[in-house]
């Protein structure tokens, strides 16, 4: 099953289904308004959502012609955005590059921090940056919508806290982070608004690919028309999104929509490319003294989609032009 956001003048949007192949939807006003009204009652909305998503693959219901740049992030705005860093290549690059060694505890661990959540960007709105000096950079990750979890929730019980699976452009200001770090107090102006997929989906619609807590897509992320990753999601997770779950899940409850982020998609083989600008002017550092691929500058494009094994767009394409304030 496929849902959306659509536009229509209110802040959390409507609430719609779209059909597999990504072309059309139907609105879900009578089984719930919103996607968060459909996650505070999964149990009761779930079973009308899945009859028009049927309907609709099976055209036996109406349908109108979908146009991504009317769709919100899924979840407009969500209770909590936490993010973490499974890939542990990433974790190392990045550090590197700042002149941080990992934590001793980094493959026993998880890191996380907690994003804005108030204002989440939809999949085409712009990305705005008043000073370059600021150093735009993009981060291509998976993500998946939480119901209701418990506090003390373990891994081996975490997957039926998972609705959803969406993916993210989690923007950073890589320049402000050093300072922000050295405070010992985590993130915060080097973090915007981040981007959301237009679709997110049931974890049966990846089929096999959804296993062990795990998305085993690729995600590819395009610069200015040139594909500069093509990463996979799978088996270089360190952490699966349960075992993320049962870290943050130690010492406090969720509600439902709530969204858990893996971190920046990374891979050991270079030959895969990137799914930030970090990781090549890490590389580029090791390899040449000093990095010269600069941070994205007004004008850019960044486009990321998430493939399955097959081909197929999964949660549909973010594509974001870099603007400078107005």
């Amino acid at each position: 099953m496929k849902l959306a956001t659509l536009r229509d003048g209110t802040r959390d949007g409507a609430l719609v289904v779209v059909r597999r192949d990504g072309t059309a939807f139907t609105r879900a006003h009578d089984v719930a308004r919103t996607l968060q009204a459909a996650l505070d009652a999964w149990e009761s909305t779930e079973p009308g959502l899945r009859a028009l998503s049927e309907r609709l693959d099976s055209g036996k219901i109406d349908s109108e012609p979908l146009d991504v740049s009317q769709l919100h992030a899924p979840l407009p705005r969500a209770y909590e955005w936490v993010d973490g860093s499974a890939y542990l290549n990433h974790v190392r690059l990045v550090r590197k590059a700042r002149g941080a060694e990992p934590p001793p505890t980094l493959e026993t661990d998880p890191l996380v921090y907690q994003g804005g959540s108030g204002v989440l960007l939809g999949p085409t709105e712009d990305l705005v940056l008043p000073d370059p000096a600021w150093g735009m950079d993009f981060e291509s990750e998976i993500v998946v919508v939480l119901g209701d979890v418990p506090q003390g929730t373990n891994a081996a019980d975490a997957g039926r806290y998972v609705r959803l699976l969406t993916q993210c452009n989690d923007v950073s200001l890589r320049n402000l982070i050093p300072a922000e770090l050295a405070k010992s107090f985590g993130f915060f102006q080097s973090k915007p608004a981040s981007a959301f997929g237009p679709f997110a989906v049931t974890p049966d619609e990846l089929g096999p690919a959804w296993r062990d807590g795990r998305a085993h897509v690729r995600v590819r992320s395009t610069l200015n028309g040139r594909v500069v990753g093509d990463t996979h999601a799978g088996p270089e997770m360190h952490f699966s999104f349960f075992q993320l779950l049962e870290h943050v899940a130690k010492t406090r409850a969720f509600t439902a929509g709530t969204l858990l982020g893996s971190g920046t998609v990374s891979n050991e083989d270079r030959a895969r490319g990137i799914s930030c600008l970090a990781e090549r002017r890490m590389i580029e550092t090791i390899e040449q003294g000093n990095p010269t691929t600069p941070f994205m500058a007004v004008g850019d494009r960044i486009e990321i989609e998430t493939f399955d094994a097959s081909g197929n767009s999964v949660f549909g394409r973010i594509s974001q032009a870099v603007r400078g304030a107005r």
